[in-house]
């Protein structure tokens, strides 16, 4: 029997159209309206689409949406002044910084500029580590949208076994925390992993997160596992594949992301979804239980 396929698209429509309206609610009971700054610097083409879509995307939503376009040559010190502004407005609630920066720039430093409760990719220090201390925080878009899309298989995940193939600090260590504070057992695997193909065979979750186009083969997956599949690959003659061979996995999972269609459109509604939180959790407001 093949494997179901969850609708990454009609789940994060579904997450939009609750942020949606929220954000109608925050301007009818408390008087202002959500403010997401994303910055992007150079001309990186994939970058721009990526912000395009965030804009696109957050406007509808009904937030005040602002891309700062910046010249690839700015200086590393103009970028953190633009953040220290971006700090100190109140009118801002959520700051973006899009990634991979010219060369010449830190991302970590200027990762670690961005105020912690206005860190929306969830990438700063403060709320890694709460994060990893099962406290609530700021989460990475992608790693929450997986949690999202997991979570539409079934809600019972205590005590299954997951396997996350990646160890990157956007998308692997977060993934694998989410799956812990769930009380899943959980193994980190990557490319020095002895045994791998066994390793993913352990998983009742599969998460595929290395970057390598169709990496995880169908044998590597276990009869009736949830398999998510982060990666999203351009090979040579135009498609775009994950990091899991879809096709012969579909043969062993139970349920199993599509690539597009999966993991993707869950980043951005869960980007808008952080935006909401952080305006909330700014003035002390409460998180309404759909969101929280």
């Amino acid at each position: 029997m093949s494997a179901t396929l969850i609708d990454g698209k009609a789940i994060a429509e579904k997450t939009r159209a609750q942020v949606q309206a929220l954000v109608g609610e925050i301007k009818a009971a408390h008087g202002f309206t959500p403010g997401l700054h994303v910055v992007l610097v150079g001309e990186d083409a994939a970058s721009k689409v990526y912000v395009g879509s965030k804009e696109k995307m957050a406007a509808k939503a009904g937030f005040n949406s602002v891309v700062h376009r910046l010249d690839a040559a700015t200086s590393e010190a103009d970028l953190l002044a633009l953040i220290a502004r971006l700090n100190a407005d109140e009118a801002v609630d959520g700051i973006l910084v899009q990634l991979p920066l010219p060369k010449h720039m830190d991302a970590n430093k200027v990762i670690d500029a961005i105020d912690p409760d206005k860190d929306v990719d969830g990438f700063h220090l403060t709320n890694v580590g709460k994060l990893s201390a099962g406290r609530a925080a700021l989460v990475p878009c992608t790693p929450q949208g997986s949690m999202i899309l997991i979570r539409s298989v079934t809600q019972k995940l205590a005590g299954l076994t997951a396997v996350v193939v990646g160890r990157s600090a956007i998308v692997g260590k977060p993934m694998a925390q989410l799956l812990l504070n769930a009380d899943c057992t959980v193994t980190i695997a990557h490319s020095k992993t002895a045994n791998l193909p066994e390793v993913c065979r352990s998983a009742d979750i599969l998460v595929a997160a290395v970057g390598r186009p169709q990496f995880v083969k169908g044998d590597w997956v276990k009869k009736g596992a949830i398999v998510i599949d982060v990666g999203i690959n351009r090979l040579e003659d135009g498609r775009l594949v994950g990091d899991v061979d879809t096709e012969a996995a579909k043969a062993n999972a139970g349920a199993i992301t599509p690539v597009p269609g999966g993991v993707g459109p869950m980043t951005i509604a869960c980007l808008l979804q952080n935006t909401a939180i952080a305006a909330l959790a700014r003035r002390g407001l409460a998180l309404p239980g759909a969101i929280a």
